[in-house]
């Protein structure tokens, strides 16, 4: 049985690699876009930008363990198309067969229209390998950089950049930074952390256009001010890569569908990562993470192979600014409260609730807090708010 993967990403290199722990023996073949080998995306915007982590401490895997494991990967080579009907998907102009296909394609992140300046030199985002070492020459002391977005990606290059001694300026059209993710409470405190590093932060601010002739020199905002700019980073978001399954006839919803099994409208056919989304208490998400993407193909690799078990996602997610470790566990989807614990020091965390039940966890500096939340929320309690805040030992609450 041959098994063939579309993006080698954190997602592709997972399945690849559990479907050999699993003992499939049959053929693996990892198809990716990019030249370089499968490697972590989020060291990209933070220690790999910063210096501080060469390009292959990114690697995924040491270069001798997909030959050792027989999986073949063929890179710089995109798909240009997938056949259901004859189980084929077009790379380099050969039509390539398989028995099951895997989609695991990731995102792309979203760019300023080039009616407004996206197209000028010295706009960049940040996702790729490629993205990051066509930037990293612009972090110089005392230069100009603005971020569009404050959402994680744009404040982690916002951190880095302060960190190298830019001037930097955060632009964010929405009332506050990490709105569509995160509480006023966690805005507040990663807006202050960034204030006291000298970064501007500007909300409720809109952008008009880039400037510039051929390189970006300044963006026109829409209450008529200009600012300088040497540079600027765009973080507005990611889109699915859903472009291939959607040619090919699999249905589409917010990224590739898939059933809870990982399978898509095609019985051969399967996705994991940011690019799939999937079946969630009586709805349906799609999840942009590592621990996702590593999980859901996990399932998926067992599920190929026959395991009939469907994928229960766990959602966390992190970001690293400055010196600190935020970590979230759960999902705060439609939450009516939040409550604040103090932890040690600095360290604080936000619990967010929808009437009596406990949704997600955001805590600063408090690892602690995040592993309590995290398996109190997998394992179905809700200890009352106010427990939360006045307890002294949160462990406390797993028993029972």
């Amino acid at each position: 049985m041959r098994v063939v993967i579309v993006g080698a990403g954190q997602a592709g290199a997972a399945l690849s690699a559990k479907l050999r722990a699993l003992g499939h023996a049959g053929e693996i073949i990892v198809l990716g876009d990019e030249p370089a080998p499968p490697y972590q995306r989020p060291p990209l915007s933070k220690a790999y930008l910063l210096g501080e982590m060469e390009e292959d401490r990114l690697w995924l895997r040491a270069p001798e363990f997909w030959a050792e494991q027989g999986v073949e990967l063929r890179l710089g080579q995109p798909v240009t198309g997938i056949d259901p009907v004859a189980k084929t998907v077009t790379v380099g102009g050969e039509a390539l067969s398989y028995d099951h296909l895997a989609l695991t394609t990731g995102s792309t992140p979203r760019r300023l229209p080039a009616a407004i300046g996206g197209g000028l030199e010295g706009v960049y985002t940040v996702r790729t390998l490629a993205d990051v070492d066509a930037m990293r020459g612009e972090f110089q002391p005392g230069r100009k950089v603005i971020i569009v977005g404050g959402g994680y990606i744009g404040l982690e290059a916002a951190a880095v950049a302060s960190k190298l001694g830019l001037d930097v300026t955060v632009l964010e059209m929405a009332p506050r930074i990490l709105q569509r993710v995160a509480a006023p409470e966690t805005s507040d405190f990663v807006r202050s952390m960034h204030q006291a590093h000298g970064v501007k932060v500007l909300e409720s601010t809109g952008l008009d256009r880039l400037v510039g002739d051929d390189r970006v020199e300044g963006a026109l905002l829409k209450d008529g001010r200009t600012l300088p700019a040497d540079f600027v980073i765009v973080g507005v978001g990611i889109t699915p890569n859903a472009q291939l399954a959607e040619a090919a006839g699999l249905v589409i919803d917010n990224g590739i569908a898939t059933d809870e099994m990982g399978c898509t409208s095609d019985p051969s056919i399967w996705s994991a990562g940011d690019c799939a989304s999937f079946p969630w208490k009586g709805g349906r998400i799609r999840l942009e993470s590592v621990g996702n993407a590593i999980d859901q193909a996990e399932a998926v690799a067992g599920n190929i192979l026959g395991a009939g078990q469907p994928y229960r996602a766990k959602p966390w997610f992190w970001s690293d600014q400055y010196d600190l470790k935020l970590q979230i566990a759960g999902l705060n989807i439609g939450y009516d409260r939040v409550v604040t614990r103090k932890g040690e020091g600095e360290a604080v965390s936000f619990w967010y609730y929808r009437g009596e039940d406990l949704l997600a966890v955001d805590a600063m500096n408090d690892s602690r807090a995040y592993m309590v939340g995290k398996r109190l929320i997998e394992m179905g309690k809700s200890p009352a708010a106010e427990v939360i805040v006045s307890t002294p030992d949160l462990k406390a609450l797993l028993k029972g």
